[in-house]
């Protein structure tokens, strides 16, 4: 898997190097509308989490986990006879985890194959922009494959300024068919599903999750200093919203799958505000009300302070306090009653508190990162998360761009 990514990282690198190359000054009407290569952006990450309230053991067990990811996103632009702008977004995207609670599917093995993981996600985005009418219209298609689910997506956007251009009307739609394996606990499996005891067995049952959302929003130049934004979402799935190498435990100390309902309806409302301190600060402010018909009501508070400290040298404090209730459906361990119609033991739908603080800094030299003129920007990032129950995880990341 490492070859496959750094030889697709190698052949995107390749072909915006080739569409960068500077175009003969003879021609500038065809250099206008030439597909030229915009930038690159190459992202690595490393996160770690620990706690003891796995899913996969009835919400009590390690939820150790191991993932490091990487994908490259390449940007390319080109003017078409109307001088209307179009954009093409191509990202590929590789994670690879360990997971210690995930191993516990078949606490049999020694070592199985739900122990490790590996995500490959590509996804293309085409948008036209039409300066002079101030609108933008944009389409994309998305694919997801991992050992035990697969999902394809696509979305629609459309985009319109205002006349003075200092506001903007977004709508966006986008669509996911899911495909989930029935790997099941281990004691749990039968000759009719879930496999036959073996985790190495690739023929298991699947089942479809879909999922369709709409969201408006509308951003505001309110003066030089202040721009906010207000967002609007609508979110349905449908279908096995639950994970079925989830284990519920009930009172009587019966085992059983996790069971939810087939629908789920979502509402986040979210408000966004950007605020320039003179030249050097920038406040970022976020705040989002979410509401499902599952009983989840959850607020999230987002701020960062981005600060320059020289024209090229940057830091980012940030942090974000997210509050949530319980789902209809949760208890903890033991706590499920044989009458239950639907239940959980999976701590994400449990009412928590949560905290997620760091910085980072940015450089962008006028000579390149390290003297490498196309090398403009460098971003390294990190950031502690913990949840009120014990859960703590870290993430670090870095991020390169090419212009």
């Amino acid at each position: 898997m490492k070859r496959i990514c750094l030889s697709v990282a190698g052949i995107l690198l390749n072909l915006f190097a080739a569409f960068a190359q500077p175009a003969p000054k003879d021609s500038a009407e065809y250099v206008s509308r030439k597909l030229t290569f915009s930038e690159a952006n190459l992202v690595a990450s490393y996160y770690r989490q620990d706690g003891n309230n796995s899913a996969v053991t009835g919400g009590t067990g390690t939820e150790k986990l191991n993932d490091f990811s990487n994908s490259i996103d390449v940007k390319f632009t080109k003017l078409d006879k109307k001088s209307r702008k179009h954009s093409f977004d191509l990202e590929i995207g590789i994670d690879h985890y360990t997971s210690a609670s995930s191993d516990k599917i078949n606490p049999q093995t020694i070592s199985s194959a739900s122990y490790a993981d590996t995500r490959f996600y590509p996804s293309l985005n085409w948008s036209v922009e039409n300066e002079k009418k101030g609108t933008t219209f944009g389409a994309g298609l998305s694919f997801s494959a991992e050992y035990d689910y697969r999902s394809i997506g696509a979305n629609l956007s459309y985009s319109k300024k205002t006349a003075d251009k200092s506001g903007e009307f977004t709508a966006r739609v986008q669509g996911y068919l899911d495909q989930v394996s029935l790997i099941y606990p281990v004691e749990l499996r039968t000759n009719g599903g879930g496999g036959n005891g073996n985790d190495d067995d690739e023929h298991y049952a699947t089942t479809p999750r879909n999922s369709f959302s709409g969201s408006l929003s509308w951003s505001q130049i309110i003066n030089q200093r202040l721009q906010i934004m207000f967002i609007a979402d609508l979110v349905y799935q449908k279908g096995y919203l639950g994970l079925p190498f989830h284990r519920v435990y009930f009172t009587d100390n019966s085992v059983h799958i996790e069971n939810l309902p087939g629908t789920r309806m979502k509402i986040p409302l979210g408000f966004r505000a950007n605020y320039f301190i003179g030249d050097k600060i920038i406040l970022r402010s976020f705040y989002r009300y979410y509401h499902d018909d599952w009983g989840l009501n959850a607020h999230t508070i987002d701020l960062e302070t981005a600060i320059k400290i020289t024209p090229f040298f940057s830091v980012t404090p940030f942090y974000r306090f997210y509050k949530q209730t319980a789902v209809d459906y949760f208890s903890a361990y033991k706590g499920h009653k044989t009458t239950d119609q639907y239940y959980t033991s999976n701590f994400d739908l449990s009412a928590f508190t949560s905290n997620f603080y760091g910085a980072g800094f940015r450089i962008v030299p006028p000579k390149g990162v390290f003297g490498i003129q196309r090398l403009s920007m460098l971003e390294l990032r990190y950031g502690h998360y913990a949840k009120n129950y014990g859960m703590n995880a870290d993430i670090i990341s870095l991020n390169l761009k090419f212009k």
